[in-house]
Parts: C-alpha cells; structure tokens; sequence
C-alpha cells in the first residue's frame, strides 16, 4: 500500500508541476463560451463562428467516459452498456487557485442551466446530466444536438475545454431510432468539420486499431491529421503477443499530433468502486513494467494526456484568436445593421405616435420622390415610376390615336343614307352640313374610351408606385402597412372620378359645338377641289366607252358645278325651254321627272270632271286591271346606283377628316394634363394630408404600430445576439491586451516555438 501511495503522490505531483500550463487564454474560451452559451447553438445564428474545443469521439464502450474522468479525476458521468452520452457534454476544466485565506479548496461543478448552483458532490452531477438528457430527448435511447454545460472547477485539473459527443453505433437496439447512426454521425460531423476543432480520436486497443470508426471520421475532416490527437484506451487488455506501440509511434496512421496510449478501469473496477487515484496509480505501473512502452513515456498515462491537450489547445487558441477576433466583429457588424431594421421598442403613446408621423411623412415622401423621378432606388434596367406614366401619356395613348382612320368605320353607303336622311322628303342641293356634324359627333365620340383607358392605366401606374413605397417600418407594422395601402387606393380613387368627369367633359365640348370657323378646318371649297381632283383621277382609270360611266362623268360634274356655287337657271342656257325643264329635272329629282310621275294624259286629267259617269265608267270598264304597288320593307335604303352622290360622299369624308384631326390634337393635348392635375398631382400634393386626416389618430395609436410577435422575437433575439456579440468583443480585447503585456513564464516555458502544426513540433513530440 506505502509503494501504491508514493506512485500516486508522484501522479499527483506531475498533475500539480503542470497546472499552469496554458492557463493564459483557454479560461478566455471558456468565457466566450458562457456569454453565448444562452443564445443556444451560436452555428445557427451566427454562421461560421466556432470556439476552439475539444471534440470527443469514439465507437459505444471505447473508454470515452473514462478518459475524461480520468482527466478530472472524479466519477460524474454516467454508465451503462447502452448508449450512456445521448447530447452533447460541453466540459469546461478550469484551475482552481486557492488563495491566501482561502479555506474552502473542495471542487466543485456548475451547470449552464443552473449557474446559481455548485454541486459538491459528483454523484448529483451525474443524476442531474441524466434528467437533463431525459428532459430533452426522454426515457427511450433517442439523441439530441442541443448541449449540456458543465463547469468544473478543481485545483486538480488543466485548463482544457472538451466536448463528449455520443458514441458511434452501427445497429440501433432497444428503443433506439432507427436512424440512430446517421443522427450522431451528423450530429459528430458539425462538431469535427470545424476549423477550430482539436479531434480526440478515441479508440479501444483490444480492436482493429485500423477499422476505428473515430480515426474513419477525424480522417473525413482532416485527412492530413494536422488537429487530430489519437488516444489509444484499454492498452491492458488487449491479446497476449500484441501491442500498441507502432500506432503510438504513428507507423500505421500517421497522425501530426500523435498518439496518447491510457488504461482505463474496467466495468468491474468500476462497480468495485475503485477510484480513479487507484487507476492511475495501476496506469503508471503497467507503463512501467510492460518493456515494449519503455522509452514512450511522453506519449502514455493520462497524465501525458491532460498535458499535451492543454498545450495543443493553448497554442491552437493563440493561432485563431486575430481570426476569431476579426469574425466576432464581421458578425457583431452584421447584427447591428439587422437590428436597426427591426427598429426602437415602442413603449409610451407618445413614442408611438412619432413613429406613426414618421412613416407617414417617409412614405408620402417616398410616393412623390418615385413619380418624379428623384428616388434614390433608381434602376437602369427598366422604366419605373413617372417614366412609366409619361410612356403611357407619349408611346400609347398619342401614338394609338394618330393611328385610327376616322372614315374607317364609315362606309360609302353610311354617308349616302346619312345624306338622305338628312335631306327629308327633298333632294340634295348641296352637301348638307346635318351628315357632316352627325358623322364628325360620332368620330368624336370614340375618343372617350381611350381616353379613360388611359387614365386607368395612370391609375394602375400609381397603386404599383404606392407598394413600391414600403418602407423598413411598415415590414414591422403590418396593421399600419394595411390601413396605408387602403388609404391610398381610396385616396387614389376619389382621384379618378373629377379627372374622369374632367376627360367626359372635354369630349361633350368637342361634340357639343361644332366650330366649322376654325383656322386649321379645310372649309367647303377647298373640299370641294379635293373631290374634284380625286374625280378626275377616279374617271381617268375608267373605260370612256362605256355609256354609264360617261353619264355618271356628266352628272358628277353637273353636280360638282351645283357645290361650286352654279345656280340651277345657269346650267344649260342655250337648251330650249323643253331641254332646260327636263335638264333641270333629271338634276334635282334624280329617280323621276314631274312627267314620269302624272304620265303623259296629263291634258286629259283636267276635263276627266267635265265627262259624263256612263262614259267614266264606259272608260273603267275599257281599261287595264289596276297597277298595285308593293308594302314598303320595314328597312329602307337608297337605291341609288353606285355612284350616286360620289361628290358628296367625297367631300363629307375630306371634312368629317379634317375636323377630327383638329379634335384630336386637342384630345392629346388635354386629356394627359386633365390626368396629371386631377389624379397625380393632386396625389402628390394631399397624400400626407389625407392620411393625417385618416390615420393619425390618438386612439389608433396603439393599433396601427402594433408590432407582430415574430418581429418583436426576432428583436428580442437580435438584441441578446448583439449584447454577447458586444460583450464578447470587449473580453476579448481586454484579454489580447493583458497577454500581449505580461506572460506568465511558466506558460512560455512550456509552449513550442513553432506551430503546433509544424513538422517541427512532430518531431520534437516523438524524441
């Protein structure tokens, strides 16, 4: 017992000669780690950002929990034969300097979830780890991702931050999940894939050292092993004839940071209730009698162990701080400007009713800015804005009427009957003006449908600017965002109606009044050349041969000397007074002359009273059966020939042209600056008025700034995420700033020149 009690005096010496041994900057891990431990996983909200650790893997009964019990030097962790780890364990290892005075050097642990409590006793360590676990992931064998942080604090123990990680299974058994192996391979992955990440490669020597699921993995990751330490468990048991020692030598796997070999204590050691002390007073002499270790002294005992990863982890702490400095301030930048968007919590009326005013003024601002082509989110790859609105006023609406043919829909048959029509029960003279204005009306008359398609289209241009003027605030405010765009389209539309009454009105003028005196109107006789000129083009294309077509020539121009002013007593001067009669007949009757109509017994009629009745009725009976005439058809029109009133059609369509060219000019001129006054002006300048009117309110306050609950979450969460970003920042800043001013020389003693990674440091490792 004398000789186990020095060997374990001599364990505990070499613990204490390295105790300060990093004790520089992994407590400042350990801080940074306590300020976002209560953010939960940072990786999810804060992207790439990693502290440096420890990840613990290895395969279900490799001796993981032995290890970093051994490390501390105490039973906290539970046991089993099933998965015993089922969420991750954030092990921090913090020296305990008892000072002067201080009395008290028990060890002691505290939980992340219960920071106001020390447990004394590591057996309620373990039970509290266990209703943890079972809180979150139940009875049943199930795993969870989300970590349970411990804090031990010993003065016993090194600086070391570690995170145990569920073992590797293969086949799920008794309650487990059945995709039991891809959940904590993933769940190990998130953990290992990490840059900041030191592997502690777990693995049992009593296996195929070559087959260890824990080196497969770290190999994934690292495949040059450059932040893989390798710990080779259970040494002691493994087949007679058999030994470690070419893996701890680094022959078989090559690893950059080497091999730790360690004995572990068995299930029945453990339920034997040996301690620890014990086993590490067993470790140290299997080492020292068994001759094939001689020599590797540096890479066995847990002792060894505890060193070099409170080394590696030191020097791989001081490698990522300026990157992890830099990180912390890139994410502390982007929480920030996250932050502002979310906006001030609204606490009194007052402050509601100034971010009420506020949004309304920015987004009346915003409104007027888009449509004058001043916002400052102008975009170069399509028109936007009031650029859209003049396209509309220029490209569509002028463009669309200058293309319609006013006579287009005005055949040659619809003029002649409206001539007739307008002439009563006599015939034409001259061209009648009554045609003229009822065809020009309603030439006139279509302008008005485009004309409101047009403010339609403005319309619809201002409701797509009013949703383009959201602003940051009216994301929070959803019930203000509302209320805003039905304000608007309201507004909007009350806009419509006087610039549509407007648009009506200017097309009533136009048709109402006729105004023939207008300088650019062509007038009557220049009309009446036009219709000559294309006459005489018309006639020279016909066949001269042809009777028809030469009595159509001279009545087109008896007709044509008629709209020039002739009197019907000048035409035909020299024609007897029979020819004048008859000339003047066929002129003005067209269908029939007097004589066609009372026959040529026209002597006889007027003695026919002066006849006896038996010679009247001598006559009936002599006579021919009685001429009856057809029914009139409901629909009547002309039967004229085809060119019956070829003059006048002509020049009723050179007029009704030359008017509507004049309407439409106005039409294009007015309409645009009716839509402009009445509707987007108008929307500019009484915008904020209206929605003051409508909205501003001291008992809609509290409705309209109402923030929903996913927006005041996500502040909340922002805002812790800021505070421990800001925190963070500042603790490592007084850190880097107290170690660049004073070190401890103990620390620099310990700690490699180089890189830990370096070639260097390898070969000094294994001298």
């Amino acid at each position: 017992m004398g000789k186990k009690s020095n060997s374990n005096g001599d364990v505990l010496q070499s613990k204490n000669s390295t105790c300060f041994i990093g004790s520089s900057v992994i407590p400042l891990i350990n801080k940074l780690q306590d300020i976002f431990a209560p953010l939960g996983d940072i990786d999810d909200r804060l992207t790439g950002l990693r502290l440096p650790q420890v990840a613990v893997i290895g395969s279900q009964s490799s001796g993981k929990s032995s290890v970093l019990e051994a490390l501390v030097g105490r039973d906290f962790l539970p046991r089993g034969t099933d998965i015993c780890t089922r969420r991750p364990l954030l092990l921090q290892l913090e020296k305990r300097t008892i000072g002067v005075g201080d009395n008290d050097s028990r060890e002691y642990g505290e939980f992340g979830h219960l920071p106001d409590k020390r447990f004394y006793d590591f057996s309620d360590i373990r039970c509290e780890i266990l209703v943890e676990t079972e809180k979150e992931v139940g009875v049943k064998k199930g795993v969870s991702d989300k970590q349970i942080r411990l804090k031990i604090c010993s003065p016993n123990v090194l600086n070391i931050t570690l995170v145990d990680l569920p073992g590797i299974t293969k086949v799920p058994v008794g309650d487990q999940p059945s995709d039991i192996e891809a959940r904590i391979r993933n769940m190990i992955m998130s953990y290992i894939k990490q840059e900041t990440s030191i592997i502690l490669a777990v693995s049992p020597a009593n296996a195929d050292l070559a087959n260890s699921d824990a080196l497969q993995m770290a190999k994934e990751v690292d495949p040059t092993g450059t932040r893989t330490i390798g710990v080779i468990t259970k040494l002691d048991i493994m087949d007679k004839g058999t030994d470690a020692r070419n893996f701890l030598l680094g022959k078989v796997i090559p690893l950059r940071l080497g091999y730790i070999g360690v004995v572990n204590r068995s299930q029945q050691d453990i339920n034997n209730k040996r301690s620890i002390e014990e086993a590490l007073a067993y470790e140290e002499q299997f080492f020292r009698d068994y001759h094939v270790y001689h020599g590797l002294s540096d890479r066995c005992r847990i002792p060894q162990l505890a060193k070099k990863l409170n080394q590696i982890l030191e020097q791989h702490i001081r490698n990522v701080l300026p990157t992890l400095k830099t990180d912390l301030n890139s994410h502390l930048v982007a929480v920030e400007k996250e932050l502002r968007t979310y906006g001030e919590a609204l606490e009194s009326n007052a402050e509601r009713g100034a971010m009420l005013l506020n949004v309304l003024t920015k987004y009346s601002e915003a409104f007027s800015a888009v449509v004058d082509g001043k916002s400052e989110a102008i975009t170069t790859k399509e028109l936007s804005g009031g650029a859209r609105i003049h396209h509309i006023f220029q490209s569509i609406f002028v463009k669309s009427l200058e293309e319609v043919d006013p006579c287009e829909d005005l055949s040659d048959e619809d003029i002649r009957i409206a001539i007739h029509n307008a002439t009563g029960p006599r015939n034409a003279l001259f061209v009648p003006e009554v045609p003229f204005e009822v065809l020009v009306r309603r030439q006139i008359a279509r302008l008005l449908d485009p004309s409101l398609q047009c403010l339609r289209f403005v319309y619809d241009e201002l409701i797509k600017i009013s949703r383009a003027c959201e602003t940051f605030e009216m994301r929070r405010f959803l019930e203000l965002r509302r209320r805003l765009e039905d304000v608007t389209a309201r507004f909007l539309r009350d806009g419509v109606k006087p610039a549509e009454r407007m648009i009506t009105n200017l097309i009533d003028m136009e048709m109402d009044y006729i105004n023939s005196s207008h300088p650019n109107f062509i007038g009557g006789t220049k009309a009446v050349d036009m219709a000559q000129m294309e006459l005489r083009a018309m006639q020279e294309g016909d066949d001269a041969d042809k009777d028809p077509a030469a009595n159509k020539g001279h009545k087109l121009a008896t007709v044509a000397k008629f709209l020039n002013g002739a009197l019907p007593s000048q035409v035909g001067r020299t024609q007897s007074d029979n020819d004048r009669v008859a000339s003047v007949g066929t002129s003005t009757t067209r269908t029939w002359g007097v004589s066609s109509l009372f026959g040529s017994r026209g002597s006889s009629v007027g003695n026919s009273s002066k006849r006896h009745a038996a010679e009247v009725v001598h006559d009936i009976d002599q006579a021919p059966p009685v001429i009856q005439l057809k029914n009139p058809p409901s629909i009547l029109r002309p039967g004229e020939t085809e060119t019956e009133y070829q003059v006048e059609i002509i020049v009723t369509k050179i007029l009704v042209t030359s008017y509507y060219d004049i309407v439409r000019r106005n039409i294009q001129d007015l309409v645009p600056k009716a839509i402009m006054h009445y509707l987007v002006n108008h929307a500019k300048r009484h915008l904020l008025g209206t929605f003051i009117e409508k909205l501003y309110r001291e008992n809609l306050f509290e409705d309209l700034v109402q923030e929903q609950d996913e927006v005041v979450t996500k502040r909340r969460r922002t805002v812790e995420m800021c505070h421990a970003l800001q925190q963070a920042v500042e603790t490592l800043d007084e850190f880097v700033a107290d170690i660049s001013t004073q070190r401890s020389s103990d620390s620099m003693d310990a700690l490699p020149k180089s890189s830990y990674l370096s070639s260097d440091f390898y070969s000094n490792s294994r001298s």
